[in-house]
Protein backbone atom coordinates (compact mmCIF):
# COMPACT_ATOMS: atom_id res chain seq x y z
CA UNK A 1 0.00 0.00 0.00
CA UNK A 2 1.36 3.41 -1.02
CA UNK A 3 1.80 6.05 1.68
CA UNK A 4 -0.58 9.02 1.69
CA UNK A 5 0.99 12.44 1.15
CA UNK A 6 -0.82 15.75 1.36
CA UNK A 7 0.66 18.67 -0.59
CA UNK A 8 -0.31 22.28 0.09
CA UNK A 9 1.08 24.59 -2.57
CA UNK A 10 0.92 28.29 -3.35
CA UNK A 11 2.61 30.84 -5.54
CA UNK A 12 2.53 34.59 -6.02
CA UNK A 13 4.09 37.43 -7.95
CA UNK A 14 4.41 41.14 -7.17
CA UNK A 15 3.98 42.88 -9.48
CA UNK A 16 2.50 40.38 -11.91
CA UNK A 17 4.61 39.75 -13.94
CA UNK A 18 7.61 40.41 -11.75
CA UNK A 19 9.39 38.86 -8.79
CA UNK A 20 7.67 35.61 -7.89
CA UNK A 21 7.79 33.09 -5.11
CA UNK A 22 6.38 29.65 -4.40
CA UNK A 23 5.94 27.51 -1.32
CA UNK A 24 5.01 23.91 -0.59
CA UNK A 25 4.15 21.96 2.54
CA UNK A 26 4.26 18.16 2.29
CA UNK A 27 2.65 16.08 5.02
CA UNK A 28 2.75 12.34 5.54
CA UNK A 29 0.25 11.90 8.38
CA UNK A 30 0.90 8.22 8.97
CA UNK A 31 4.64 8.74 9.32
CA UNK A 32 4.47 12.12 11.04
CA UNK A 33 6.70 13.66 8.39
CA UNK A 34 6.45 17.32 7.43
CA UNK A 35 8.60 19.06 4.82
CA UNK A 36 8.60 22.67 3.64
CA UNK A 37 10.01 23.87 0.32
CA UNK A 38 10.17 27.34 -1.20
CA UNK A 39 11.84 29.29 -3.94
CA UNK A 40 11.73 32.43 -6.04
CA UNK A 41 12.24 33.73 -9.56
CA UNK A 42 13.12 37.28 -10.57
CA UNK A 43 10.90 37.35 -13.65
CA UNK A 44 7.73 35.28 -13.43
CA UNK A 45 3.94 35.37 -13.14
CA UNK A 46 1.39 34.26 -10.55
CA UNK A 47 0.38 31.31 -12.72
CA UNK A 48 3.95 30.14 -13.24
CA UNK A 49 4.61 30.29 -9.49
CA UNK A 50 1.40 28.33 -8.72
CA UNK A 51 2.45 25.64 -11.20
CA UNK A 52 6.03 25.60 -9.95
CA UNK A 53 4.85 25.02 -6.39
CA UNK A 54 2.81 21.96 -7.42
CA UNK A 55 5.67 20.60 -9.53
CA UNK A 56 8.25 21.05 -6.77
CA UNK A 57 5.95 19.31 -4.30
CA UNK A 58 5.54 16.30 -6.58
CA UNK A 59 9.24 16.24 -7.46
CA UNK A 60 10.08 16.06 -3.74
CA UNK A 61 8.37 12.68 -3.37
CA UNK A 62 10.93 9.92 -2.86
CA UNK A 63 8.63 7.00 -3.73
CA UNK A 64 5.22 6.35 -5.31
CA UNK A 65 2.51 7.80 -3.08
CA UNK A 66 -1.21 8.46 -2.95
CA UNK A 67 -1.14 12.25 -3.23
CA UNK A 68 -3.76 14.86 -2.45
CA UNK A 69 -2.92 18.39 -3.63
CA UNK A 70 -4.48 21.53 -2.17
CA UNK A 71 -4.25 24.82 -4.08
CA UNK A 72 -6.05 28.14 -4.17
CA UNK A 73 -5.22 28.49 -7.87
CA UNK A 74 -8.27 28.18 -10.13
CA UNK A 75 -5.83 27.98 -13.05
CA UNK A 76 -4.16 24.87 -11.63
CA UNK A 77 -7.37 23.28 -10.32
CA UNK A 78 -9.36 23.83 -13.52
CA UNK A 79 -6.66 22.24 -15.65
CA UNK A 80 -7.72 18.97 -14.02
CA UNK A 81 -11.37 19.46 -13.10
CA UNK A 82 -12.32 21.03 -16.45
CA UNK A 83 -10.04 18.61 -18.34
CA UNK A 84 -7.99 21.41 -19.90
CA UNK A 85 -4.83 19.30 -19.71
CA UNK A 86 -6.34 16.40 -21.62
CA UNK A 87 -7.70 18.76 -24.28
CA UNK A 88 -4.41 20.64 -24.63
CA UNK A 89 -2.41 17.43 -24.94
CA UNK A 90 -4.85 16.04 -27.53
CA UNK A 91 -4.57 19.32 -29.49
CA UNK A 92 -0.75 19.26 -29.53
CA UNK A 93 -0.53 21.80 -26.68
CA UNK A 94 -2.75 24.27 -28.50
CA UNK A 95 -5.85 25.97 -27.11
CA UNK A 96 -9.29 25.63 -28.67
CA UNK A 97 -8.37 28.83 -30.57
CA UNK A 98 -5.29 27.02 -31.96
CA UNK A 99 -2.89 29.24 -29.97
CA UNK A 100 0.03 27.82 -27.96
CA UNK A 101 -0.91 26.94 -24.38
CA UNK A 102 0.55 29.41 -21.89
CA UNK A 103 3.14 27.85 -19.60
CA UNK A 104 3.19 24.64 -21.66
CA UNK A 105 6.72 23.91 -20.42
CA UNK A 106 5.44 23.73 -16.83
CA UNK A 107 2.21 21.90 -17.69
CA UNK A 108 4.21 19.19 -19.47
CA UNK A 109 6.53 18.91 -16.46
CA UNK A 110 3.54 18.64 -14.13
CA UNK A 111 1.87 15.96 -16.27
CA UNK A 112 5.10 13.97 -16.21
CA UNK A 113 5.04 14.05 -12.38
CA UNK A 114 1.39 13.02 -11.92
Amino acid sequence: MKPRVIIYCDGACSPNPGVGGWGVLLLSPKHGVEKELSGAELNSTNNRMELTAAIKGLEALKFPSDVEVFTDSEYLKNAFTERWLAKWAANGWKTAEKKPVSNADLWKRLVHRR
